[in-house]
């Protein structure tokens, strides 16, 4: 999936590296263009939370007013989010779209010889060995990240590449991969060879930029979460979590090419700034518009999957009520001492009555799964 991904955007680094012949700046370049492209799912990720804010104090209403019925609050909450045209789970998906792209983002990051250099993959595996065999770094330290370390190699120890051609040795060391002097092919350490000079300490501080500017945000998504719902306040261990993110970064930063830790750097920098902007944007006045003209579209259009499936839980949550109200017994009362299979055809009887009444209201074609079950 990644290699899918990272493909076209290989070539999008590839073009801004012959545009601008220098690393750390097309990382930059290319950091901004691809939050650009995500930018239509984190919009929406967001604009959903800010719904979902809207919506608190009618949600805070109805907890109050069903406290001691859970079946007939989550009732009237799928009616709430549908006469509102908010979808809870909304912002799932733009969330998974940015992530599997993330693949493809660290994809290319992580391998500048062949999507900047477009060095082939045989000659790659070639110097990969090289670097094995003469045991500058360990196989296991190079996985998925072999390219960066080859860069470095080779502008350290140019003569041992001599068997792959000067072509491949003149391409990999005049790569411009350096940003104020900062060499983004080499490991930070806190035991540089050289002592602590300025380039060493420059070095070190992309780790430790990159946890900072990580940490910040967290605190800043974190206090922006919490004024939007109220009700994330008591979620301790995931914000524990959600810290320590931050200081696991800048331990994984000392373990792989500074070029890792400054992608992270930007990624975190614009996505901070996304965000703001994105929080700024959605204001009460213009979040009512937006609830407006959502309501007008969903007049005019069907309902998407996720709108059924919340219907048809609304429906299933109505059903049991009016069995509840015409005098039959719960469900734990209605299937005890049923077997497995009966038990699966009496649910499956229930699926059915919900997806039948929700394909008359939507005017779909209807056809009943099959209700048997399996012998115990």
């Amino acid at each position: 999936m990644s290699k899918i991904i990272g493909i076209p955007l290989g070539w999008i680094m590839y073009f801004l590296y012959n545009f601008i012949p220098n690393y750390g700046i097309c990382i930059i370049l290319f950091t901004l263009l691809t939050k650009i492209i995500l930018f239509p799912t984190g919009y929406k990720s967001q604009l959903g939370s800010a719904r979902m804010q809207a919506l608190n104090p009618k949600l805070a209403k109805l907890k109050k007013q069903y406290a001691n019925n859970q079946q007939k609050l989550a009732e009237e909450q799928q009616k709430l989010y549908s006469q509102e045209g908010v979808n809870p789970m909304g912002s799932c998906l733009p969330m998974i779209i940015q992530m599997i792209i993330l693949y493809g983002v660290f994809y290319v990051v992580y391998r500048p010889l062949s999507h900047i250099l477009r060095l082939s993959g045989d000659v790659i595996n070639q110097a990969t060995d090289i670097i094995i065999n003469k045991g500058y770094f360990k196989e296991s330290d190079m996985k998925g990240r072999a390219e960066l370390y080859i860069l470095q190699a080779v502008k350290q120890h140019k003569e041992d590449f001599a068997s792959l051609g000067e072509n491949f040795v003149d391409k990999v060391s005049e790569f411009k991969n350096t940003f104020l002097g900062i060499d983004l092919g080499s490991i930070p350490t806190i035991h540089p060879d050289g002592g602590w000079t300025k380039t060493a300490i420059a070095l070190v501080m992309i780790p430790v930029v990159s946890g900072l500017v990580q940490l910040l945000y967290t605190i800043y998504t974190q206090y922006k979460t919490r004024k939007m719902n109220p009700a994330m306040a008591g979620m301790g261990a995931m914000n524990i979590v959600m810290f320590i993110m931050p200081l696991f970064s800048v331990w994984l930063a000392f373990t792989v090419p500074a070029g890792v830790g400054f992608y992270w750097i930007w990624s975190t920098v614009f996505a901070f700034v996304q965000s703001a902007v994105l929080y700024a944007y959605f204001t009460p006045e213009r979040l009512k518009v937006i609830a407006e003209k959502d309501k007008e579209k969903k007049k005019n259009k069907k309902p998407g999957f996720m709108q059924k499936m919340m219907d048809q839980q609304a429906a299933m949550l109505a059903q049991q009520e009016e069995a509840k109200k015409a005098g039959r017994h719960d469900y734990s009362a209605e299937t005890e001492g049923m077997s497995k299979s009966e038990k699966q055809i009496y649910n499956r009887q229930l699926i059915n009555e919900a997806r039948k009444r929700m394909a008359e209201k939507y005017g779909d074609e209807y056809k009943e799964d099959n209700v048997e079950g399996n012998d115990d």
